[in-house]
């Protein structure tokens, strides 16, 4: 695995030399776009739309669209002249409890690891994050962007989870068509519940897969191994009306997966007998 950066958590006086990890990768089977009659992959030029010429990489520079049309170029000379002493540290703000922050603001997980000599300091304060159930609350620079972040303990190591600021979530009030209030009555909210508590569990990610994934690449394989590839039927799914017959319908069946029915019933036979 390669570190992506090097620097430091401060807070108080306290410095914590670590490297940084990512610690989440994308599986998602990538294509290229070919030539339908060569089958030959297409190359993609970039040409100035003003003379139309290609440019190379060294003539490309980065522009800032202030009106339509118009742009201030921005070098690495200028971006230099800003002053950020956060480029090389994590600094920690404040330490929060983990439930405050909704998933929303959640962008990409990192793993941090101590660095040279800081094996001591960084266990102290993960063991220190455990034992109060905070999270801590920093800012930090990577790449030329500064990000809210979050440290957090995850299988006895420091996890940094970048954090999006609240200008970055959309309001929900530009939400389309969508109806604010909803009048419920009491036996939907009563069969709604049933059904989420026959369906609770513990969270175990082992049990979850990417079945389309799977499908796809045994399709992918099966392609190159010229096999004819057997599409079974879906069944057609019968279309409910009601929400009520829905929600009772649901909830039959999500007893008979979890076997909660036959406990149900049992129950209901003891009490009848005790009675």
């Amino acid at each position: 695995m390669r570190t992506i950066w090097k620097g430091a958590i401060s807070f108080g006086l306290v410095s914590i030399p670590v490297k940084l990890f990512p610690a989440t990768e994308q599986k998602d089977v990538k294509f290229r776009y070919l030539h339908k009659t060569c089958q030959a992959p297409l190359q993609y030029q970039r040409v100035c739309t003003s003379c139309g010429q290609e440019v190379s990489q060294e003539e490309i520079v980065r522009g800032y669209e202030y009106e339509t049309g118009r742009y201030v170029i921005i070098n690495e000379e200028d971006l230099e002249k800003i002053p950020d002493e956060r480029t090389r540290t994590i600094d920690i703000m404040d330490f929060v409890s983990l439930n405050e922050i909704d998933p929303i603001y959640f962008d990409k997980t990192y793993y941090l690891a101590p660095g040279e000599a800081g094996e001591k300091a960084y266990s102290l304060l993960c063991q220190a994050m455990a034992e109060t159930g905070k999270i801590a609350v920093g800012k930090v620079v990577i790449r030329n962007k500064e990000s809210l972040a979050v440290l957090r303990g995850y299988k006895n190591l420091l996890v940094m989870e970048t954090v999006l600021y609240p200008d970055e979530i959309r309001d929900t009030a530009l939400l389309p068509g969508f109806a604010r209030e909803v009048k419920l009555n009491d036996s939907e909210i009563k069969m709604a519940r049933e059904l989420i508590e026959n369906l609770a569990t513990d969270f175990n990610p082992e049990k979850y897969n990417d079945e389309y994934r799977k499908k796809l690449l045994e399709l992918i394989h099966a392609k190159i191994e010229g096999e004819q590839i057997a599409i079974p039927e879906t069944a057609a799914k019968g279309k409910v009306v009601d929400l009520m017959e829905a929600l009772k319908a649901s909830v039959e069946i999500a007893k008979k997966a979890t076997g909660k029915a036959e406990k149900s019933a049992k129950r209901r036979r003891v009490k009848a007998v005790g009675e």
